[in-house]
């Protein structure tokens, strides 16, 4: 069996009038097809050939062709766009290359199931960025500067030392920085909303030269079955991924690359003032009840974990069919190989009193004395040393270069578990099932 001869030459000019041509006519294709919702067997099967043609296509220009993209979209590496916007300046350089807005939108209006998928066109294109050397720093560099909300915001709370926010309260007290998730009707169950609320407030932190250390804690719920009572967080919002409404860029690789990133590393530097200084800060946080998916994940970046007696610790990733974050990085490494596959493939939850519990929480308490180990481990961390030996750590731990090529393939093997049949059958029933306040698996 032969093998197809590439259309491309490695000529950019020639590979980009190929690749948006060959894109013009799977749009025409998949247009006349008409809504996934309503395609037959056979309608769906020819729309799968159009994407699978231009797909290959557009990893293939990507191989040849990323740093000439990247460089030509960042003004030769001089602008720092995020995520979204840089994916809007390749779209508009390169027609064909990622898809159109017209056509994003009208996916993000669809549940999950009856989308296009474009997010896996997103996908190949992150996975090459993130692949290069260059532009894969770069852009991790970019997603790690403050944000604008941020900057906006940072007057009020130097000034209080309290904001607000839809899905976050951030309050300081003393040198203590509190976090609390706000989520409440949903347990903490993470959405759009939330992850850019986090990463404001993660911002605030760092950027204010008052808070010392930060805390993050669930605050109560109102959810029936836990009314009154604190929850960390239940994970990804399942009825949200349902409805089509997580997005792929600002959540999936957004959390990721941006709050998470900055709690593990800091802000980005690229100022030559001296001497330098890491633009990081010391980290607790509190567990009460669960610690579930997103929630379990985002506890492997912090410098302090304290547990109430009562909690746990859950990823059940092959249970949902999706990718937790960067999960299966850092898991392995806090406990051993056989802890994380026993608790990422197979499902286990781990207790706060079980003897492994050891390898996620550092301090385990009864539920009435969290709030004192809090204080002491918040007095413990605000020392001048922590922070360069924090910053030493993490360059031992995991470096960003590691982390760079961790998200290549995540940026790519997400994209495709959201539309495996597995997931979309699992957040069909989650989201028929639920009833409207309840995003979160419980």
């Amino acid at each position: 069996m032969t093998t197809p001869r590439s259309p491309f030459t490695g000529e950019l000019a020639h590979d980009s009038a190929v690749l948006r041509n060959a894109a013009a006519e799977c749009d025409r294709t998949l247009h006349e097809l008409g809504p996934v919702a309503e395609r037959d067997a056979d309608r769906a099967a020819r729309a799968e050939r159009a994407h699978r043609a231009v797909r290959t296509l557009r990893r293939a220009f990507l191989r040849r062709h990323v740093s000439a993209v990247y460089r030509r979209a960042t003004d030769d590496l001089r602008d720092s766009p995020r995520l979204t916007d840089l994916a809007a300046a390749a779209t508009a350089r390169f027609p064909g290359l990622l898809p159109e807005p017209a056509r994003l939108a009208a996916d993000a209006a669809v549940v999950q199931a009856h989308k296009e998928g474009w997010e896996i066109d997103q996908g190949i294109f992150f996975h090459a960025v993130f692949a290069d050397p260059v532009a894969g720093e770069h852009l991790l560099d970019a997603m790690r500067r403050p944000t604008l909300a941020a900057a906006v915001l940072l007057p009020e709370y130097e000034a209080t030392g309290r904001v607000t926010l839809p899905a976050v309260t951030l309050t300081r007290s003393g040198h203590t920085a509190t976090l609390t998730m706000t989520n409440v009707h949903c347990l903490n169950a993470e959405d759009n909303q939330h992850v850019a609320d986090m990463e404001t407030a993660v911002d605030l932190v760092l950027l204010d030269p008052r808070s010392k250390v930060g805390v993050v804690r669930g605050g109560e719920m109102t959810h029936p079955r836990y009314r009154g009572k604190r929850v960390f967080s239940a994970g990804i919002n399942l009825a949200e991924l349902h409805g089509g409404k997580i997005s792929y860029l600002e959540f999936l690789l957004g959390r990721e690359t941006g709050y998470i990133a900055k709690i593990l590393r800091g802000l980005s530097d690229d100022g030559d003032d001296w001497p330098p200084a890491p633009r990081t800060k010391p980290w607790v946080a509190a567990v009460d009840t669960f610690a579930i998916g997103g929630g379990a994940q985002l506890l492997l970046v912090f410098d302090r974990v304290i547990a109430a007696a009562d909690s746990y610790f859950s990823l059940p990733a092959a249970q949902e069919g999706i990718v937790p974050g960067a999960g299966n990085l850092r898991l392995g490494r806090a406990a051993t190989s056989r802890v994380s596959r026993e608790v990422i493939l197979w499902g286990r939850k781990i207790r706060a009193t079980e003897p492994d519990a050891r390898y996620i929480f550092d301090s385990v308490v009864e539920p009435g004395e969290l709030d004192t180990e809090i204080a002491r481990a918040a007095e413990q961390l605000d020392a001048d040393a922590v922070i360069a030996n924090k910053h030493m750590i993490v360059t031992a731990e995991e470096s960003q270069d590691a982390f760079r090529r961790y998200m290549s393939e995540f940026a790519l093997h997400q994209a495709l578990r959201l539309y495996g049949q597995d997931v979309l059958a699992k957040v069909s029933r989650f989201g028929a099932a639920a009833k409207p306040e309840v995003g979160a698996r419980r």
